[in-house]
C-alpha cells in the first residue's frame, strides 16, 4: 500500500516510478484517493523531472485501462487504423482522411475532441451540420464502423477517465505542455479504441502547440516510441502550421471545404499534400499497401471513384444529419449574416502569417472556445484564404470574413490584417511535410 505523498516525493526527487506505483497514481486519479492538490503536485513533479519511456508506457496503459476498452474481435475483418493530430488552424484533415482510408479497405474508428483556444476540433466542425449526433452509444458507433468503414464520434466519458482528471488539473497548473503527459493523454484514449495501428500528425509552427521543430521532434519521437512499446505500431509525420491549412477557418466553412475536396470540386495544394501523405502512412502501417507508390495509387483511385464522398455522405445521414448534404450544402449549413472581403492596402507578397492570431480571431467571433462549456457560432470564420507567397496588389482580397454583426466583422478584418504581413520580396515558405518519424 502506497501513500500519495510518497509517490509525489519519489517523482519530486527524480526517482523512476515502478509500474505498480504508476498504477496506484492512476487509480487515485479515478477514485479520488489523490486530491486536486496532490494531482497538481504530481503533474508539476513530472513536468520538472520528466518520465522515462517505460514510465510513460506504464502511465499510458494504466490510463487506457481506467475505463472502457473497445474490442473489435469477431466484429471487423480488415485492418483497424486511425490518425490523430496535435491540432492547428484550419485543420480539417480527419474529415477527408477517414473516408479515403475506408474507401481503400481499412476500418477507421475515429474518436475526436472539441477545440480549445486557437485550435479547432473535428467534433465542432461536424456539429455544425444540422441534426448530426456526435455522441452515439458505443454499440451504434461499432455498427457504423462495420457498415461504412468509418465513423467519427466525440470522446466519451467512459474512455480513459483517469486522463480526463489529469488533463483538467494540468490545464490549470501550467503543466499542460509536458511531453510525457501529452503522450500518455493522446495515446491512452487512442489505444482504448482498439486500434491495430496509428499515424500521428504532429503540427509545428506559430499556429501549433509545438512552435519549433526540436519540440515537435521530441513529441513525435515520444509518441512513436511509447505507442510501439505499448503494442500499437505507430508512425508520425511532422507537418507545417505556419499558416492556416486549406482555404477556410471556421466550422461550417471547413465542412464545405471538406465537401469540395471529397467531390473533387477543389483541393487546395498544401491540404491535399497533408491528406495524401498521412493516407500513405496509414495504408502502409495497416499493411493495406506494400509500398508508397501502391498506397498513392490506391488513394488516387479512391478519390477518382467518388467512393470517399459517398462514405462521408452516408456517415452524415446515418448519424442524424441530412441525406442531401453534399448536393445542398449551401442551403443546409449555417450562414453568417455579414460577409466581407479583407483587402490589403499595399502591393507585394503575403509573408509571415501569425496563424495563432488568426485562430484567436475566430474565437473572438464566437467560432472557437476558451472553456469546454462554451457554445459556438458554427457559421463564422474566414474563407478564400490566400496562402503565403501569393503576390498581391493594393486593394486585392486576401480572405473573406463571415461574422454575425457589422462590428464583429470589422474587428475580425482588422485582426486578420494585423496577423498577415505584406513583404516587398518573396520569403522562404516552409515545406508542408517536415519529417517522418518511424
Amino acid at each position: 500500500m502506497y501513500l500519495p505523498q510518497e509517490i509525489i516525493r519519489q517523482k519530486r526527487n527524480n526517482k523512476i516510478l515502478s509500474k505498480t506505483e504508476i498504477e496506484f497514481f492512476v487509480s487515485g486519479l479515478k477514485n479520488g484517493d489523490f486530491n486536486d492538490a496532490q494531482v497538481g503536485s504530481m503533474a508539476m513533479a513530472i513536468w520538472l523531472n520528466g518520465l522515462t519511456t517505460e514510465e510513460v508506457v506504464n502511465l499510458t496503459i494504466a490510463m487506457r485501462n481506467s475505463g472502457s476498452l473497445i474490442d473489435w474481435k469477431n466484429t471487423l475483418d480488415k485492418p483497424i487504423v486511425d490518425k490523430h493530430s496535435t491540432g492547428g488552424v484550419g485543420d480539417k484533415v480527419s474529415l477527408m482522411l477517414a473516408p479515403v482510408i475506408a474507401a481503400c479497405g481499412a476500418y477507421v474508428p475515429m474518436i475526436s475532441g472539441q477545440g480549445l483556444g486557437h485550435t479547432g476540433g473535428t467534433v465542432d466542425k461536424l456539429e455544425s451540420i444540422p441534426g448530426f449526433n456526435i455522441r452515439p452509444n458505443l454499440n451504434t458507433f461499432k455498427a457504423l464502423v462495420k457498415q461504412q468503414g468509418t465513423a467519427i464520434i466525440s470522446q466519451t466519458k467512459d474512455l480513459a477517465p483517469a486522463d480526463k482528471r489529469l488533463y483538467s488539473v494540468r490545464d490549470i497548473t501550467s503543466t499542460a505542455d509536458s511531453i510525457p503527459m501529452i503522450t500518455a493523454s493522446i495515446l491512452s484514449k487512442k489505444l482504448a479504441a482498439g486500434l491495430e495501428s496509428l499515424v500521428m500528425d504532429v503540427k509545428v509552427g506559430n499556429g501549433a502547440m509545438m512552435t519549433d521543430i526540436v519540440s515537435a521532434q521530441k513529441l513525435a519521437r515520444s509518441i512513436v516510441d511509447v505507442a510501439n512499446n505499448a503494442g500499437t505500431p505507430t508512425e508520425a509525420l511532422i507537418t507545417d502550421m505556419n499558416q492556416p491549412l486549406g482555404t477556410s477557418v471556421g466550422n461550417a466553412l471547413e465542412i464545405q471545404e471538406t465537401i469540395n475536396y471529397l467531390t473533387g470540386n477543389h483541393r487546395e495544394t498544401r491540404l491535399h499534400q497533408v491528406v495524401t501523405q498521412l493516407a500513405i502512412r496509414m495504408l502502409l502501417t495497416s499493411k493495406i499497401a506494400n509500398n508508397e507508390q501502391q498506397a498513392a495509387d490506391l488513394i488516387d483511385s479512391a478519390l477518382a471513384s467518388g467512393k470517399p464522398a459517398t462514405i462521408f455522405s452516408n456517415m452524415i445521414s446515418q448519424m442524424g444529419g441530412p441525406a442531401d448534404l453534399l448536393e445542398n450544402s449551401e442551403k443546409i449549413l449555417p450562414k453568417a449574416k455579414v460577409i466581407k472581403t479583407i483587402k490589403v492596402n499595399q502591393s507585394g507578397f503575403i509573408g509571415v502569417m501569425d496563424t495563432r492570431a488568426i485562430g484567436m480571431a475566430l474565437v473572438y467571433m464566437g467560432g472557437g472556445r476558451v472553456n469546454h462549456e462554451q457554445t459556438l457560432d458554427y457559421s463564422v470564420g474566414f474563407s478564400e484564404i490566400k496562402p503565403k507567397g501569393t503576390p498581391v496588389m493594393a486593394g486585392d482580397a486576401i480572405a473573406v470574413v463571415h461574422a454575425n454583426s457589422e462590428q464583429t466583422a470589422d474587428t475580425a478584418c482588422q485582426q486578420y490584417l494585423a496577423a498577415v504581413s505584406i513583404t516587398t520580396e518573396q520569403i522562404d515558405i516552409e515545406p508542408v511535410i517536415h519529417q517522418l518519424i518511424k
